[in-house]
């Protein structure tokens, strides 16, 4: 029996614009009447769309389909549905991981207030980082955009992050040394099997004094605005034992003004 489009689509439950892109794989093959230029389809037509929709459910490519359909042995159709597995397992432990990183942020942005300008212990975990400033001025250098660009694919496990060397004159008062650029921890470039390159500097796991503070976007990080971790550490009689190292937690942007939370770790 012959159809049209209109019906065709209808009897199938898709819309003509589907049935023509079918038509374009060679899904489909529809009869044309040369003397109105209409296309008709046929019930064997309607057998090999179905089928093709049964594969593009399990989200295999359509150019893969219309091989399938068109011309493959069974070893080939078992292959292409092995294959969709896989890629759909990848996406699932990918998506796993991603509500997991999604729990941790959210719980760590609930509890903010707790280290709001309070210092605490806490221990920091190694990270991989790459420098992109030299303070708050970006570094043109070719070597680091091939790792900027794959690093910015890995957002939000990738986070923008401060380091400030040379604290053994911390307590002095030329300007401080410090640059910014993308990190990773440690246990995240593991699970997610991320390559490292001359261009990616680790901190190592330290035993840090920990805090936030808020500050403009526009301002440069200034021993005032941690002062008091200082004073604490001194208080304490803590000695510093390595660079500072810091993280942007969010920006809260409010009646034309921003503010930004950062979380500074003093190592001891």
């Amino acid at each position: 029996m012959k159809y049209s489009i209109g019906e065709f689509a209808s009897i199938l439950g898709i819309t003509a614009d589907t049935l023509r892109l079918y038509e374009k794989h060679d899904i489909v093959r529809p009869m044309k009447d040369h003397h109105n230029n209409y296309r008709y389809f046929d019930d064997l037509d309607a057998r090999n769309l179905l089928s093709s929709r049964w594969y593009r459910s399990m989200q295999i490519p359509l150019q893969d389909v219309a091989e399938l359909i068109n011309d493959a042995p069974s070893e080939q159709v078992v292959e292409s549905i092995a294959a969709a597995q896989l890629q759909l397992e990848a996406e699932i432990r990918r998506s796993t991981m991603l509500l997991n990183k999604i729990n941790e942020i959210h719980k760590e942005l609930k509890v903010i207030s707790h280290s709001f300008y309070k210092c605490r212990i806490k221990q920091l975990p190694g990270i991989y980082r790459i420098q992109q400033t030299n303070k708050n001025h970006l570094l043109q250098k070719d070597c680091l955009k091939r790792t900027v660009q794959a690093w910015m694919e890995l957002l939000p496990f990738t986070f923008y992050s401060f380091r400030i060397e040379n604290t053994e004159s911390i307590y002095g008062s030329a300007e401080l040394d410090y640059s910014w650029g993308l990190a990773l921890l440690e246990e995240d470039q593991e699970k997610l099997e991320v390559g490292l390159n001359e261009s990616v500097e680790y901190l190592q796991p330290a035993t840090c004094i920990s805090s936030v503070i808020a500050t403009s976007c526009e301002e440069y990080i200034e021993r005032s605005a941690f002062q008091f971790m200082l004073d604490y550490a001194e208080e304490h009689r803590y000695a510093i034992t390595g660079d500072i190292i810091g993280k942007i937690l969010f920006t809260e942007r409010r009646s034309g003004t921003n503010k930004t939370y950062l979380e500074i770790n003093i190592p001891i």
